[in-house]
C-alpha cells in the first residue's frame, strides 16, 4: 500500500513538472501527463479501500465458518459441505457425529475454563486423526463431527476419531457416543444427513453402560410400576414421542437425554398420592385436587436427592405448567416454562387422549391432534404443537396404518 501511495505522489509531482515544461514550450504534453498523474492520485484511495474491505470480507467469512474456541469448522461450514456432498455424484464419504460422554461432569468438577481447554485439546487431536483427507467440525457444546473417506491409509476413521475424543485422569473419564451415515447413499440432502446421524448417535448413547444415575432411574420406574402397573406403557409412549418431537425441533443429544428421562419419570410424584385419589372416578374435591397438584413438586424432591438428576428434576416440576400461565405448581408463563417440560406436556396429553380409561374411551389420533391444535396458545406451546402435528403425528399415522391408536 505504501508503494502505491509513493507511485501516485511521484507521478503527480512529475506530471506537474512536465506540465510546466510543456506550457513554457507551448506543448500540451504536460497537460496530458498532469491529468494522468491526478487520475492515479485520485484512484489510489479507492484501491486502498478495495484492498481493506476485501481483506475484511475474507476475514469475516472465515470467522463465520470457524468455531472460535477450537479453530475447527463450524455448523455453517458443515451444512455447506454436506450440501455439496449430497447434491453431486461425489466419492463415498463417512459422516459421523460424536457427543462426549462424561464432559458435563468434568465441567462441573473442574470448571468451565478447564472444560474449554479440554475441548480445544480434543479438537486438535480430532483434526489430526482425520488428516489429511478428512475434515473435522465442532457443532457447539460437546458435539463434534467428521466427514472423511471410508478408509484413510488403511485406518478406520471412526475408530481413530473415537480414540481422539477420549481422555481420562484422576477423577474423570471422557468418551463419546457416535452416529454414522454413509454419503450420499443414506441421505439425499444435508438436513436428512444431520437428523439421521443425530438419531443414531442418541441410540448409541442410550446403550452405553449402566451408570449409577441410570440404576436410580430403573429403581424409581420399578417402584412406580409396582404401584401403578398401567403407567408402564403410558410412560414409554410419552418418552418415545418426546424423543421424536425433540428430534423435530433439533434438540441436541444431551437435551434429548434429559427430556427422555424426565418423560419416563414425570409421574414419579404420584407415589405419594393415595389410591383413593388416583383412581377416583368422581370429580376431586378441593383438598384432593390440591394433593394431586402437588405431585410434580414431590417428584422434583425425589429426583433431586441425586445431584446428577437435578436437570431432570427441574423438567419434571414444570410438566403441568401451561403456556397461558394457569398451570401448576408455579404458574409459569410461555417461555418461562423449560423447553423440555413443554415438549413432555404436549406428548403426555396426546398419549393420555389416545389411551382408554375406565371413565372414557380413547380418542382417535386425528381427534387428539385436533384437540392439541385447539389448545395451542392456551395449554400448550403453539410452536411445539405445530412441530408435533407436522412431523411426529404423520409418522404415527404411518406406523398405525392410519387406523387410530394401537
Amino acid at each position: 500500500m505504501r508503494v502505491l501511495v509513493c507511485v501516485a505522489l511521484l507521478t503527480a509531482v512529475g506530471a506537474q513538472a512536465l506540465y510546466a515544461v510543456g506550457w513554457l514550450g507551448g506543448s500540451r504534453l504536460g497537460w496530458v501527463l498532469e491529468s494522468c498523474g491526478y487520475g492515479v492520485l485520485m484512484a489510489t484511495p479507492l484501491l486502498l479501500m478495495y484492498r481493506k474491505y476485501r481483506n475484511m470480507y475474507a476475514g469475516g467469512r472465515w470467522e463465520a465458518r470457524t468455531d472460535p474456541l477450537t479453530g475447527l469448522a463450524n455448523r455453517r461450514q458443515l451444512m455447506e459441505d454436506l450440501a455439496e456432498l449430497t447434491a453431486f455424484d461425489s466419492d463415498p464419504r463417512v459422516f459421523a457425529l460424536f457427543d462426549l460422554d462424561g464432559f458435563k461432569s468434568y465441567n462441573d468438577s473442574f470448571g468451565h475454563p478447564a472444560g474449554d481447554a479440554l475441548l480445544a485439546e480434543l479438537a486438535e487431536r480430532l483434526r489430526t486423526a482425520v488428516a489429511p483427507d478428512g475434515a473435522a467440525y465442532r457443532l457447539g457444546g460437546d458435539e463434534f463431527c467428521i466427514v472423511t473417506p471410508r478408509t484413510q491409509n488403511g485406518r478406520e476413521p471412526i475408530a481413530a476419531a473415537s480414540a481422539a475424543l477420549s481422555a481420562h485422569g484422576d477423577g474423570f473419564t471422557i468418551g463419546s457416543s457416535c452416529g454414522v451415515v454413509f454419503l450420499p447413499q443414506e441421505a439425499g440432502h444435508a438436513g436428512a444427513a444431520l437428523r439421521l446421524t443425530d438419531r443414531r448417535m442418541y441410540a448409541a448413547k442410550s446403550r452405553r453402560p449402566r451408570s449409577a444415575e441410570r440404576q436410580m432411574r430403573n429403581v424409581l420406574l420399578r417402584a412406580l410400576r409396582e404401584r401403578e402397573p398401567e403407567l408402564d406403557r403410558h410412560l414409554k409412549s410419552v418418552a418415545r414421542l418426546a424423543i421424536e418431537l425433540g428430534h423435530a425441533i433439533h434438540l441436541d443429544a444431551e437435551q434429548l437425554d434429559e427430556v427422555a428421562r424426565a418423560a419416563e419419570l414425570h409421574d414419579i410424584g404420584k407415589i405419594a398420592v393415595p389410591d383413593a385419589i388416583l383412581h377416583k372416578r368422581a370429580p376431586l374435591n378441593s383438598n384432593e385436587w390440591e394433593m394431586m397438584r402437588n405431585h410434580p413438586v414431590i417428584g422434583e424432591r425425589i429426583l433431586s436427592s441425586a445431584p446428577a438428576m437435578t436437570p431432570v428434576a427441574k423438567l419434571v416440576r414444570a410438566t403441568h405448567e401451561r403456556w397461558d400461565g394457569t398451570g401448576y405448581p408455579d404458574t409459569l408463563v410461555a417461555e418461562e416454562i423449560p423447553l423440555g417440560s413443554r415438549v413432555i406436556a404436549v406428548c403426555d396429553a396426546f398419549v393420555a387422549m389416545t389411551e382408554s380409561r375406565p371413565w372414557r374411551t380413547a380418542l382417535s389420533f386425528e381427534a387428539a391432534a385436533e384437540e392439541l391444535r385447539r389448545c395451542a396458545g392456551g395449554q400448550f406451546d403453539p410452536a411445539l404443537v405445530a412441530a408435533f402435528c407436522g412431523f411426529v403425528y404423520p409418522e404415527l399415522l404411518v406406523e398405525a396404518g392410519a387406523a387410530g391408536p394401537s
